[in-house]
């Protein structure tokens, strides 16, 4: 493939990574983070995203997949937005919220959990992964459309590449406001629950647009 053809999915994957949806995901997965794992789980969702998208898209072309039936990848989008909002709302109304402020080397550090007891694992970097995967499947009309315009319905390694590097820009961009809300925004308990409830309340209503619309 020519490389000039590669600025087309490189531009999609930059506009694909706006949608409300994966901007609600990525908050939604990053508040109360550290810098360190915001920028993980962003980029892990990134790629996760962009190689189910063109995978998908690769074999719906292939087989002539109609209009309808690739409605349901919005559908599946949707329901994961919307699920995770209301595991958000959830975690907050069952006070399942927790924050925890200490020193360390003269540094003060912020520790945000879900649940009674705090622990230290990687579910959410392999969480954003499988969702970035499952949001895939929302992008495929529009993928199938770039293919078109490149006049070519060869997916190589470089076109994945293009297009993860596009939506990775954007993501990790928005990963740095996050990490300005998680610095700034959350001192307490109570601003850990209000932002919370925030991000969950525009994951149901940015989902429950999406399926409505």
């Amino acid at each position: 493939m020519e490389n000039y053809a590669l600025f087309p999915v490189f531009w999609y994957g930059i506009l694909h990574a706006f949608g409300p949806d994966h901007l609600s995901a990525i908050a939604d997965f990053s508040i109360g983070k550290s810098k360190k794992k915001t920028m993980t789980i962003t980029a892990m969702f990134a790629i996760g995203h962009g190689v189910a998208l063109f995978v998908f898209a690769k074999v719906l072309d292939s087989y002539n997949i109609s209009e309808d039936i690739l409605s349901y990848g919005d559908t599946i989008s949707a329901s994961v937005i919307i699920l995770m909002g209301i595991y958000l709302l959830f975690m907050v109304y069952s006070d399942r919220v927790q924050i925890k402020k200490h020193t360390h080397k003269g540094k003060e550090h912020i520790h945000v959990w879900f649940g009674k007891e705090h622990e230290h694992d990687s579910r959410d970097i392999s969480s954003a992964f499988t969702i970035g995967i499952l949001m895939g499947i929302g992008g495929v009309r529009g993928m199938l459309v770039t293919l078109g315009m490149l006049k070519s319905g060869t997916i190589d390694l470089l076109m994945v590449v293009a297009f993860v590097v596009g939506v990775m820009l954007v993501f990790l961009g928005f990963g740095t406001f996050i990490l300005y809300i998680n610095k700034n925004l959350l001192n307490s308990k109570k601003s850990l629950k209000r932002v919370f409830t925030t991000a969950g309340i525009i994951s149901v209503v940015v989902g429950t647009n999406m399926i409505l619309g």
